[in-house]
């Protein structure tokens, strides 16, 4: 079985909403941006390779990057993506100040400019789920759009560039404030969606917000 809602939920959701949310969650993001410190810059984020720094870096320069500058990094770094990405997140981390580069975030909030293969769920998830990666380690609160939650996860599971049917086979995910789960497995991990959506993206979280049996398994199969 797939996600409960078999990926109907981002189907409801008009192209245009989904740009509309990226460019408010953009911008959401900005602000809260603002009220950081140095300190807070510095912090590692849940995404365990970047800094709060560099994942704001990452997303300044999803609007910017050239896919054909991507393409050939990642054909020489043998393939290796996440490599690339994080080495470009890294070098414009250190080329801008904190200042610059949330100026850079809320410049080009509502840019429809993406890397060649990128749809608008992968851009909606991108800020959804690394705004949790910066707040989350900070002791803070960002609060996620209740009604995206749900599509997220669908886009989420959807996609198998994000490898979750691969990644978490034998557990089954089951949301316990929504109608939303996902997996073929009776060994279940419970918890709310905003948690689900992290786990789900390959974050830790505090394994205290899930339940079930699935809970230690799943602590195996996240990155370190």
């Amino acid at each position: 079985m797939g996600p409960k809602n078999g990926g109907g939920a981002t189907d409801t959701i008009d192209t245009g909403d989904v740009l509309a949310a990226v460019t408010a969650g953009r911008l959401v993001l900005a602000t809260f941006l603002d009220t950081l410190d140095d300190g807070d810059w510095a912090q590692r984020s849940l995404c365990p390779a970047w800094t709060v720094r560099e994942v704001v870096a990452h997303l300044a320069l999803s609007t910017r990057s050239s896919s054909v500058k991507v393409i050939v990094r990642t054909l020489l770094a043998g393939g290796d993506i996440d490599r690339v990405e994080r080495d470009l997140a890294v070098a414009h981390a250190a080329a801008f100040t904190p200042d610059r580069l949330v100026a850079q975030l809320r410049e080009t909030a509502a840019s429809t400019r993406h890397l060649l293969g990128s749809t608008p769920w992968d851009r909606l998830l991108d800020v959804l789920v690394h705004g949790q990666d910066i707040a989350r380690p900070l002791g803070r609160t960002l609060p996620l759009p209740p009604a995206l939650l749900v599509p997220a996860l669908d886009a989420l599971w959807g996609r198998s560039f994000y490898k979750c049917r691969k990644r978490f086979a034998g557990l089954r995910f089951v949301a316990t404030d929504g109608s939303w789960s996902a997996g073929d497995a009776a060994l279940e991990v419970r918890g709310p969606l905003d948690d689900l959506l992290l786990v789900s993206a390959g974050r830790r979280i505090d394994p205290g917000r899930l339940a079930g049996p699935g809970v230690s398994e799943l602590a195996d199969r996240l990155p370190a």
